[in-house]
């Protein structure tokens, strides 16, 4: 039934909060991209799923995504802030929400 529903859609109900240590593993595989919270996380992971390269392109010259650097990791680390995440295999998209 979920196969029915459009991207956008499936994407929200695969959207869930995740700790900092549930996401080690994937960041220490270098396949974290930290989305900013300006952008809205399911519209950037439509874009990975629909393989927009135009748009994951835009996004990533504007720095409103990347890969999860070292001293974001940290911060994350430090704060333990409340984050989103979507998985687009092999990549799992994360936002610090406020």
């Amino acid at each position: 039934m979920e196969e029915a529903l459009p991207l956008t859609d499936r994407l929200n109900l695969e959207t869930a909060r995740i700790t900092w240590p549930e996401l080690e593993r994937y960041f220490a595989g270098g396949r974290v991209i930290h989305v900013v919270a300006a952008l809205d996380l399911i519209e950037v992971a439509a874009g990975f799923a629909a393989d927009n390269s135009t748009a994951v392109q835009q996004w990533l010259s504007t720095q409103q995504i990347s890969k999860l650097s070292d001293d974001n990791a940290r911060d994350w680390v430090d704060r333990q802030p409340e984050l989103w995440a979507v998985v687009v295999a092999p990549w799992v998209l994360v936002q610090e929400r406020d």
